[in-house]
């Protein structure tokens, strides 16, 4: 058994857990669709920042320009760079992944208050620790958030690249489409924004970005048996944050369901 597939049978209890998670049939209506888009924003945003965390370990952000290491890893992660900061939406407009998430939540009708705030700071260059904290979100998502900063901060490759492939296990993106379409037909409301956003996000992942993520795993770890380890730890505390973020958005819902 090759090491990506050895890696990808230890993490396969996690993805079923996740897979099985009580969110997925937590989520009835758009009204719960904009819970978990108001917490799951904080993901989208902070998986941009794992990339950019990957590409100035493999690519020359700096000046004056050097050439880099491996030609093969640096090209694996501009190419991720191209399409999830400067895809193009529906209409045909330059926008980043995470700028077509927060116009669906416009669209939606889903409070992005939290979100704006978070940006606006880091404008102004307070510490992310810091905004995370001060937000009104799930201690869930900021532990998700705070998690995948100290990840970016060991500066390793192989680690970003581990949290980056292995942790961002995406929301079951039909059961989300199902939900959009019945409610768009049933009160004659236009969500098309989001719809384009989940069928982009699953053919980029599946025919692209996730290939595209294994191979550069393999590059980056070789032979090294510790960075394989890395691989492996780091994959699994991962999938355990998004694990605790879909049990705080679920928690969420619950509560707004007690009310109602």
């Amino acid at each position: 058994m090759d090491r990506i597939s050895l890696i990808e049978e230890n993490l396969f209890s996690y993805r079923e857990r996740l897979k099985q998670h009580e969110l997925y049939n937590s989520l009835e209506n758009i009204s719960d669709v904009r819970i978990f888009m108001e917490q799951h924003v904080f993901a989208v945003w902070d998986f941009m920042s794992l990339l950019k965390g990957l590409q100035r370990e493999l690519t020359c952000v700096s000046l004056p320009w050097i050439p880099v290491l491996n030609t093969k890893t640096a090209r694996f992660i501009n190419e991720i760079v191209l399409e999830e900061e400067t895809d193009v939406n529906e209409l045909g407009a330059p926008k980043s992944h995470f700028e077509m998430y927060i116009d669906a939540m416009k669209q939606t009708g889903a409070e992005i208050s939290q979100i704006l705030s978070l940006i606006s700071k880091v404008y102004d260059g307070k510490p992310v620790e810091e905004i995370v904290n001060e937000l009104s979100i799930t201690p869930e998502t900021k532990d998700f958030v705070l998690f995948t900063f100290e990840v970016i901060k060991t500066k390793e490759p192989h680690i970003i690249a581990a949290s980056f492939t292995f942790g961002r296990e995406d929301v079951i993106p039909d059961m989300f489409l199902e939900i959009v379409k019945n409610t768009e037909e049933k009160d004659n409301v236009d969500y098309s924004k989001l719809t384009y956003y989940l069928k982009r996000h699953i053919e980029l992942d599946g025919d692209e970005h996730g290939p595209l993520s294994l191979q550069m795993i393999a590059e980056l770890c070789g032979d090294n048996d510790q960075k394989w380890q890395d691989v492996l730890y780091y994959a699994k505390l991962s999938l355990e944050k998004r694990i605790g973020l879909w049990n705080g958005v679920n928690s969420l819902i619950k509560e707004k369901n007690k009310v109602h």
